[in-house]
């Protein structure tokens, strides 16, 4: 099962793009995970990848999954 959901734990040189502990969803993208990258969609709006080490994997309830893909899209320009 592929990796959905992320938790940064660095941010050091992104404080724009990644917030320290906000968890974020993964996009998921083959060659991007070839390299040691996973995708996301970070805290200007945009999708870019970031090293995977920079994250670790988080699982939420079902229920807090409808809430946060709801929140993604009302947020999304």
């Amino acid at each position: 099962m592929a990796i959905q959901y992320v938790m940064c734990i660095n941010n050091a040189g992104y404080l724009v793009s990644l917030t320290l502990h906000k968890v974020y969803k993964v996009i998921p993208d083959e060659k991007g995970e070839r390299h040691a990258m996973i995708r996301i969609v970070d805290d200007t709006g945009e999708d870019y990848l970031f090293p995977v080490s920079r994250f670790v994997p988080v699982q939420i309830p079902e229920v807090a999954e409808q809430s946060f893909d709801l929140a993604v899209v009302e947020s999304t320009p």
